[in-house]
């Protein structure tokens, strides 16, 4: 019975416990807006820049060709067999429904559910900076896509596929050889795992909805882009990768780092015959 009974005294403890800290959140964010805003409006400089001037920054042929010197192909085995398999027939309607999806239903659908997230925790006055910091990571990961693709020139699938004949008839011949990495899955990737981080930094309790929203939407871009045969699963992958690394990275940059003796704190107190622990977690 005194084992018990000092059992249900700590968990009630950690209850109480959980409970107060709720009473304390919204968790607070190191921003400074003067900084996060010129880094984000930098990036977006960027990044449209570079949209707008491809067709002078874009390498006049591939670099990354996937082919040999005597035309041989070496697209790697899973990059062919994954193409073969998600292709579709028409393969413009997977790239217009990623345009869609990519560029405005996750971006409403993200940072209106973080928005929403935060007036739900009485948190209204917290959603710019939570903004700021989600699109302050997208920026960055553009900005990184931007490098490698302009850098690495690889021919999209697409492309690869038609005769060198036709190669320059493409409807957009700039974007023929930006196939590593997919920037659509970047963005969407940096984009869910940005707005979700924040809330779970905050300490909003809907922070796994937005998880559970936004990697799947994320991962259907990726999808897409393979079925429009714009990419390969490598470049979809890379694109995953390094968007979530940037959507997790930049807000916990952001993290309120704990003062110094704010940590966990302990007492051992008298219960009856026996003793209980209590402390601030």
């Amino acid at each position: 019975m005194r084992r018990a009974l000092t059992i249900l005294s700590l968990s009630a403890v950690l209850l109480g416990t959980r409970a107060e800290a709720r009473a304390d959140e919204p968790r607070p964010l190191d921003v400074n807006p003067w900084v996060s805003g010129s880094i984000t409006v930098l990036g977006a400089t960027g990044w449209i820049g570079s949209e707008l001037g491809k067709p002078s920054l874009v390498p006049t042929q591939c670099r990354w060709c996937d082919r040999t010197t005597d035309g041989k192909d070496t697209v790697p085995g899973i990059d062919e067999s994954v193409r073969n398999g998600l292709k579709w027939s028409d393969i413009k309607t997977p790239a217009t429904i990623s345009d869609v999806v990519g560029f405005a239903g996750l971006p409403l659908l993200l940072l209106g559910g973080l928005a929403v997230t935060s007036v739900h925790e009485g948190a209204a006055k917290k959603i710019p900076e939570d903004f700021l910091v989600t699109i302050e990571a997208v920026m960055l990961a553009a900005d990184l896509n931007q490098l490698v693709k302009f850098s690495f020139a690889r021919e999209r699938p697409f492309v690869h596929a038609l005769p060198d004949s036709q190669k320059s008839s493409t409807a957009a011949p700039a974007d023929n050889d930006l196939s590593f990495y997919s920037g659509h899955t970047t963005l969407a990737f940096s984009l869910a795992t940005s707005a979700a981080t924040v809330a779970t930094l905050r300490g909003y309790r809907w922070a796994p909805v937005l998880w559970a929203v936004g990697l799947p939407m994320a991962a259907f871009v990726g999808y897409l882009r393979i079925a429009a045969d714009k990419h390969y699963f490598t470049d979809v992958m890379a694109g995953a990768l390094l968007g979530s690394a940037f959507g997790i990275a930049i807000p916990m940059l952001h993290r309120v780092r704990a003062s110094p003796g704010s940590g966990v704190t302990m007492q051992v107190v008298p219960m009856g015959t026996g003793l209980a622990l209590s402390g601030a977690f």
